[in-house]
């Protein structure tokens, strides 16, 4: 709503009608007022802390070059995560890279390998290994088959021709559609371990 619709003494309701402000009962312009106010800060802390990650990962970004060049210390590992501890072990940060992985049509091609197998196997008798394959391939609240319940099936070791295809098919039918950088702070307890400080509205 623009400033000068409420100098005009009018506020827009949820429908995109401009209500004349004396029109509107003093308890609903109070409550809109405590909202607007809250979502105003929201959002400048929200930008803060983009500002704030976006600061810190070029700080650790031009460490880990700065440590690798002068000192020929290597950070890090796959996908470049990496854990900076603070001198006294009270603090540590980690700088975590993980990918946005999603299946693509081939899945559907393991699915029907390992319900052969299953099917097989059980001789149309035993449900349970069924529901457990059924379980891993069920979709989540995207739509999407949840990528490590599938994989959670590669751990089963059975040496059975089609399953083992099924699972190269799992393998294959992966693909990488983008990557997130994460910035995790911790604090070492009393009782030594490390326990994450928050930066969730919810966990504070």
């Amino acid at each position: 709503m623009s400033k000068e619709i409420e100098q005009a003494g009018y506020r827009q309701n949820a429908q995109g009608h401009l209500v004349p402000q004396e029109l509107i009962r003093p308890v609903d312009k109070l409550r809109d007022d405590v909202v607007l106010d809250i979502v105003d800060t929201a959002r400048v802390l929200r930008q803060a802390m983009a500002d704030f990650k976006a600061a810190s990962m070029k700080k650790i970004e031009d460490f880990i070059d700065l440590s690798s060049n002068e000192y020929g210390v290597e950070y890090g590992g796959t996908k470049g995560n990496v854990t900076l501890p603070s001198f006294d072990g009270q603090f540590k940060i980690l700088r975590a890279i993980g990918d946005h992985r999603v299946f693509d049509e081939r899945i559907q091609a393991a699915k029907k390998l390992i319900d052969e197998c299953v099917v097989e196997w059980s001789d149309g008798a035993n449900v349970n290994l069924k529901a457990l394959v059924d379980h891993a391939f069920r979709v989540n609240k995207q739509g999407r088959i949840d990528i490590n319940q599938v994989l959670g099936l590669r751990q089963l070791a059975i040496d059975d021709p089609r399953w083992l295809e099924a699972m190269s098919a799992i393998a294959d039918a992966i693909q990488v559609t983008g990557t997130s950088q994460y910035l995790r702070i911790y604090q070492r307890q009393p009782n030594g371990k490390y326990e994450q400080i928050s930066l969730d509205m919810s966990g504070v």
